[in-house]
């Protein structure tokens, strides 16, 4: 029988996802906007950066799962990559977020340089770190809770991204958006490193592979390529991420560029009558606000909020009804809701809230299940050919996940670029029709795409109990 897992350890094991996040919302919200229109390079620049890096870090990310899987010391194989990553990140992680003085040709130099080593610490510390929530418990039911519990916290770092930076890059900034944002994220890193010494401080890794089990990187890879559910996992990975790196990472020119400010102060207005005056002691209101900021900032936490009741009731209705339904119910209705942005008009502040809402409510169900379906991915390739290597399995899906983020990066900018964008300008009606359909239309046709390879996932509710016992019964006599 598993040990339940504490609520300590399980607190303390998300705590390291809230410091990736930390990091990976800003790289899928703000950092194309902080290329474009703070740090001073063009959207196709940016795409092919992202582009570049991303690709890189796919590459990378199977070396540091083999790594991983090879490491042995008494702290076991993964925990220790957290701790050894944790200061690194967030040196780099602050270096990625400033502005040099450099002429133009420094400056690409510079960002190529610092965004390739945040990749290269990303996956150093996210693949071990991954690889963890696989060897923390065997048990269904405390893993569907521990990713439960990890993505509320993702949820809380995400409202920090989405809610804060950018009233806290204003505030900084002072009409300096580039200072505003170092000094932002440089705050958000020394948090990152603390949470990672938390997190490596409180969980255990119980799951061994077994001691007889010999080494091989050709049989690991072997192994992966013949696991079909991972292949699939893998495709889901990719278009998942091309549809959040559009999605997010165009959402806030949506709002800088398409909904009416006029609108929108008088809902930051209402909403700071509403709040007591909160807002505009935080500097969300008023004659030198940042209004569109404020706005998708509320806006963003509001919708958070929505993704933690989701995320919720997805950890119940995940026990009884199986992951991979539950999954895809989750993606048909957060399609349907970001769908919608195409329908809404410039001044429907209100209805765009609601929108976000509703999206980020049917996005946390799903938000907990793919993760969990990766570890799933690993006991079922352990069942199958009686060899463990969970951070390689990890790896390679997470390999989808940059692929995915590489790709929709890249489209993101060069959709920009394609229909005629110009930083901090008022845009041509070109212009804000592509950033209208990057924020609806465009990424949802991956969501589409990923339903359809989740038809072929036949790891159900069923075989998850299944492979279940029998790891359990193997491992009893290791």
């Amino acid at each position: 029988m598993q040990s339940k897992l504490s609520i300590r350890e399980k607190v303390g094991f998300s705590l390291g996802d809230s410091a990736a996040n930390f990091i990976f919302q800003t790289i899928m919200l703000l950092q194309l906007s902080f290329y474009t229109d703070s740090f001073g390079i063009t959207a196709g620049m940016a795409a092919v950066l992202f582009l570049v890096a991303r690709l890189y870090a796919a590459v990378l990310d199977p070396v540091v799962g083999a790594i991983a899987d090879r490491t042995n010391t008494r702290w076991g194989k993964f925990r220790p990559w957290i701790l050894w990553t944790a200061i690194p990140f967030g040196i780099i992680g602050f270096l990625a977020f400033t502005t040099p003085h450099f002429e133009m040709t420094g400056k690409i130099i510079y960002a190529y340089i610092t965004y390739i080593l945040l990749m290269t610490v990303y996956s150093a510390n996210n693949i071990p770190y991954s690889a963890l929530s696989g060897v923390i418990t065997g048990d269904q039911a405390q893993r569907t809770s521990l990713f439960s519990y990890r993505f509320i916290f993702v949820c809380l770092a995400t409202i920090a991204i989405q809610g804060f930076a950018l009233p806290m890059v204003h505030h900084f900034g002072q009409g300096d958006s580039a200072k505003g944002y170092q000094i932002t994220m440089g705050i958000f890193c020394v948090l990152a490193v603390i949470f990672f010494f938390i997190t490596f401080s409180t969980t255990k890794e119980r799951i061994k592979p077994n001691p007889e089990q010999k080494q091989s990187l050709k049989q690991d890879i072997s192994d992966l390529l013949l696991n079909k559910p991972w292949v699939i996992m893998f495709l889901v990975f990719v278009m998942m991420f091309v549809f959040l790196a559009i999605r997010n990472g165009i959402l806030l020119y949506y709002f800088k560029y398409y909904l009416d400010k006029e609108n929108m102060t008088s809902f930051m207005e209402g909403m700071d009558k509403g709040l007591f005056g909160l807002l505009s002691k935080l500097g969300m209101t008023g004659p030198n606000a940042d209004i569109p900021g404020a706005a998708f900032s509320i806006t963003n936490i509001f919708g958070q909020l929505a993704s933690i009741i989701g995320i919720i009731v997805s950890n119940s209705i995940a026990r009884r009804f199986g992951k991979r339904d539950v999954f895809i119910t989750g993606l048909i209705l957060s399609a349907i809701f970001a769908s919608f942005f195409i329908f809404i008009s410039p001044g429907a502040i209100i209805l765009t809230l609601i929108l976000q809402i509703l999206y980020n409510f049917a996005w946390g169900i799903t938000m907990p299940l793919p993760w969990a379906m990766m570890a799933d991915v690993a006991d079922y390739s352990d069942w199958k050919n009686n060899r463990r290597a969970t951070a390689i399995v990890f790896a390679g899906i997470v390999i989808g996940l940059k692929i995915g983020l590489a790709v929709g990066g890249a489209l993101g900018g060069l959709l920009l670029s394609w229909y005629g964008y110009i930083p901090n300008v008022p845009q041509s009606q070109h212009a804000i029709t592509g950033i209208r359909l990057s924020t609806s239309i465009y990424p949802s046709i991956a969501i589409i795409v990923v339903i359809i390879f989740l038809f072929f996932y036949k790891i159900n509710k069923s075989m998850e109990l299944k492979m279940q016992n029998e790891l359990a019964e193997r491992r009893k006599v290791l």
